[in-house]
């Protein structure tokens, strides 16, 4: 055996070795696709807005009230140099209001096209993962005002969130009619 060949060999037999000792992986799980969201709540309910709905989610800040408009428009707030009309989600559809105080309410500004709007909500859960089969197309006692803008829902821990469209929102002619005349 050449000077050469002997740490070869000592390498190989240490390769044989290692590979007869070695444990296996393991057991590669089935991974669970999951659909994520922005929660929220509005006159009590649980609803999740799609994630590439939702642009930012804010604290209600300073607004303006603008003259003229229905009463579910708040006013416009400057953000970062924006104009961003505030709309009262609930009060929009003529729901009460949750228990919730004025602190804990948050806006979730949409943006689609022309439209920049900022919903206001009762509250924000952030982020949500939902199991793709836990999903349902009945969505859970929901008021018939706020249906059409409802499709279907993700269930977990005995609760159903509801699936909010801001884009079907956007849409339609009573959201962007704003003007009490």
């Amino acid at each position: 055996m050449s000077a050469q060949a002997a740490p070869f060999a000592v390498l190989t037999d240490i390769a044989r070795r290692s590979k007869a000792l070695a444990s296996g992986l393991p057991a590669q799980q089935e991974a669970i696709e999951l659909w994520n969201g922005i929660g929220f709540t509005l006159a009590g309910q649980r609803y999740v807005a799609p994630m590439g709905e939702v642009v930012e989610i804010l604290h209600v800040p300073r607004y303006t009230h603008i003259p003229g408009v229905r009463p579910f428009m708040l006013g416009a707030a400057n953000v970062r140099g924006r104009l961003l009309p505030l709309i009262d989600l609930a009060h929009f559809f003529e729901l009460g209001r949750s228990s919730r105080s004025h602190r804990e309410r948050r806006v979730l500004v949409i943006e689609q096209g022309d439209v920049f709007s900022g919903l206001v909500v009762d509250s924000v859960s952030g982020m949500q993962y939902f199991a793709l089969e836990s999903f349902t197309e009945d969505p859970a006692q929901v008021p018939d005002i706020v249906q059409p803008f409802v499709h279907g829902g993700y269930r977990r821990n005995e609760e159903t969130w509801n699936v909010f469209s801001t884009f079907a929102l956007m849409d339609d002619e009573r959201f962007l009619d704003v003007s009490q005349w």
